[in-house]
């Protein structure tokens, strides 16, 4: 059975985009960039909300634009060969490979995913990731926090879902960003 993990990169007060729906504040440097490729290495399919689809929608062409760091270059090729199902009421269409959209989060359905798939499986969107917490469908929680604070702006982790978590695995970056990995308990 594949995981399905959920990943972010966070503000120090959880926050993965500030109050004006800015996350400049979270590009990775290249030490972890090259980390967060090696973590996606395993995955088969990714799950998005809209949002977060049309935001992940410049790694389908990132490899034509001129100069591109091949850490960059590293991601593009590993999101492209996967898999991705955009969760959306609004889209028409989508205009990326291997990507189909469906309209509701059925968790029996994403459940089947998981028991057939034979690659992990990625969920990221807060508002559609809440949805598998909800289900207690997230099988861990990778988190990059980053060291600043914003104030607010959109929560990683959803409100009113209690989650117990196992420390799996921690690592700190120099440029003060901290990776922690969790498990579900």
């Amino acid at each position: 059975m594949a995981r399905l993990i959920c990943t972010g990169i966070t503000s120090l007060d959880g926050y993965i985009t500030d109050e004006q729906g800015e996350f400049d504040w979270s590009e990775p440097d290249e030490e972890v960039h090259a980390f967060v490729n090696d973590l996606e290495r395993s995955i088969g399919t990714y799950l998005y909300g809209r949002r977060l689809y049309e935001v992940m929608r410049y790694w389908e062409d990132a490899h034509t634009h001129p100069g591109s760091p091949a850490v960059e270059l590293d991601y593009a090729r590993l999101w492209q060969a996967a898999d991705k199902i955009v969760y959306s009421t609004s889209l028409e269409t989508v205009t990326t490979a291997r990507t189909r959209i469906e309209r509701v989060f059925d968790p029996k359905v994403v459940q089947a995913l998981k028991d057939t798939a034979d690659r992990d499986l990625s969920i990221g969107g807060p508002h559609l990731a809440a949805h598998a917490f909800r289900a207690a469908l997230v099988d861990e929680v990778q988190l990059f926090i980053s060291p600043v604070a914003v104030g607010g702006g959109t929560r990683f982790l959803p409100s009113g879902v209690r989650l117990d978590l196992r420390l799996a695995e921690q690592r700190r970056f120099t440029n003060g960003v901290v990776y922690l990995r969790y498990r579900a308990a």
